[in-house]
């Protein structure tokens, strides 16, 4: 297919595409409420919001199934300060816990296979002490935002450290049961191109609910947006603050 991107090279696309935010602020904010904690990034990629937890004060942990991402979180400024993990959630040890648990980036959304989702939950509810707090992201999926996700809306162009220079644009398809495929297309100087397919489950906010509570995990509030909006408004977010 002519030029393919190496795992440092999708690292560096990643953090090109995924730059600080508002999300990062809310959920720095939200650690930041408790002074010191002992913190879980569960899916925690390259390490942008990890580190700056760690920046912050807290102890962190880092774990996430992607060696590449984990390679460039941790040749990061501070990395050291970090517990890295390679690894979903079933690789933390019964005497590992924490005091918060988040998950950022949609990174809910990315397991999408229900008995791996129950089994992530139970294992956030095993790590946090009592009373301890989760945090996550999803998408609403009454806002149907991958109809919003078209070559159209969604072009750009990026020039990598390495000075590789590519072309990008995403489209996505509705699977059926609450998964929506989405397909990134990569056009490189050279004329080549790379697709890259992952799948995402929607779960509405009542789902939401639901699967928490059935993995023993109280949920405080569900709200729609970076600025407490409630669900409905904002940006069609699900945001979900729980406790065990």
């Amino acid at each position: 297919m002519g030029s393919m991107l190496s795992a440092a090279q999708r690292a560096d696309l990643y953090d090109a595409e995924n730059r600080w935010a508002a999300d990062d602020d809310f959920f720095l904010t939200f650690i930041n409420e408790q002074p010191a904690s002992r913190v879980l990034d569960l899916g925690c990629g390259t390490g942008r919001l990890t580190l700056a937890l760690a920046r912050a004060g807290h102890r962190v942990t880092g774990i996430d199934p992607h060696p590449g991402s984990l390679a460039a979180a941790r040749a990061k400024p501070g990395a050291d300060a970090v517990t890295w993990i390679e690894g979903t959630s079933t690789a933390l040890g019964g005497d590992d816990s924490f005091d918060a648990v988040l998950m950022t980036a949609h990174v809910a959304q990315a397991i999408i296979d229900d008995h791996k989702w129950s089994r992530t939950l139970a294992d956030i509810r095993r790590v946090l002490v009592p009373g301890g707090r989760l945090v996550f992201d999803s998408r609403d999926p009454r806002a149907r935002i991958w109809e919003r996700w078209t070559p159209a809306t969604t072009r750009n162009q990026f020039t990598l450290p390495d000075g590789t220079k590519l072309h990008l644009w995403v489209d996505s398809a509705p699977r059926g049961e609450g998964l929506v495929k989405i397909t990134e297309h990569r056009l490189f100087a050279d004329g080549s191109r790379e697709l890259e397919d992952a799948v995402l489950a929607f779960r509405s906010e009542d789902r939401l609910r639901r699967d928490l509570e059935a993995a023993g995990l109280h949920v405080d509030a569900v709200l729609g947006g970076w600025n407490g909006e409630p669900v409905g408004r904002g940006a069609g977010e699900l945001i979900v603050v729980a406790h065990r």
